[in-house]
């Protein structure tokens, strides 16, 4: 909480004198122009706003009673990453492709925004560390196309459980994933992006002028445990892409992914041993 502390009934009258003069000097400035020399007119004006703004600034002290430190007590956030070499990796059945194209899947959004309204979609950041370096973990499809882990909401469905469902579909030994998803552990939302239109570009924010967007995607930072087991369909690889090489590689990486890094800036990685 915040307290305002007021000097005492002295300098605010100190104060409430120096506006006074400074409202009077302007008054007579005109006609003291032409008896007085310009200098010294100029001398008076820097020595009144100097005394109206020092007692400004003195008015109010405030000062923060539970926080000494500036504030900055909850701005950095630990996260803990384990070493990839604790991680086992294996495949599974391959799982059938939506969309061949683009253009396939942005007619796909089109379609189902026709039958069930907006289209939300959530995708889960899995962190690894890796030469001491935090890594992304990023599906390839058919060697071209990088994918955060997550997928299409089921209508009703909840953030949470839809993501922890697509999640166990993709990377679990779970074929369907329909299990409880309690292996995973779903943090915070580190980002929001929407689609306005029927169209590949992408925002961070919906466009005031955007009554009716298309799509909503959703990122949540999932926390990994010590060790676990990945099991990826065999039409795709589950690739660990060092943050420093996703940064803003828009071109590479898409919108979404190639702004994780800054989404993620706020927190301190504590790189723990396997």
């Amino acid at each position: 909480m915040w307290c305002a502390t007021f000097e005492n009934r002295a300098e605010q009258s100190k104060t409430e004198q120096s506006r006074i003069l400074l409202v009077l000097l302007l008054s007579l400035s005109k006609p003291l122009y032409y008896s007085l020399c310009p200098s010294l007119i100029q001398c008076l004006f820097t020595l009144f706003f100097f005394l109206f703004y020092a007692n400004m600034g003195e008015e109010v002290r405030v000062t923060n009673l539970h926080n000494r430190n500036g504030g900055n007590e909850d701005q950095n956030q630990e996260f803990d990453i384990y070493p990839l070499s604790s991680y086992y990796f294996g495949s599974k059945d391959a799982i059938p492709f939506k969309d061949h194209t683009l253009h396939h899947h942005l007619l796909r959004i089109q379609s189902n925004y026709a039958a069930s309204g907006l289209r939300t979609s959530v995708e889960a950041v899995l962190l690894v560390e890796l030469f001491k370096h935090p890594h992304l973990l990023l599906l390839q499809v058919r060697n071209s196309i990088y994918k955060l882990p997550g997928g299409r909401l089921r209508p009703g469905e909840s953030d949470t459980d839809g993501l922890k469902r697509k999640l166990t579909r993709k990377l679990s030994v779970d074929e369907d994933g329909d299990g409880d998803g309690s292996e995973w552990e779903v943090g915070e939302c580190l980002g929001m992006w929407w689609r306005p239109d029927f169209e590949t570009l992408l925002y961070p924010f919906l466009p005031p002028n955007v009554k009716q967007p298309k799509e909503c995607t959703k990122v949540f930072l999932v926390k990994l445990p010590a060790s676990r087991k990945f099991i990826v369909p065999k039409n795709m690889r589950l690739l660990a892409v060092p943050l420093c090489q996703v940064h803003e590689n828009q071109k590479t990486y898409g919108q979404i992914i190639s702004g994780v890094p800054q989404l993620l800036s706020k927190f301190s990685f504590n790189m723990l041993e396997s």
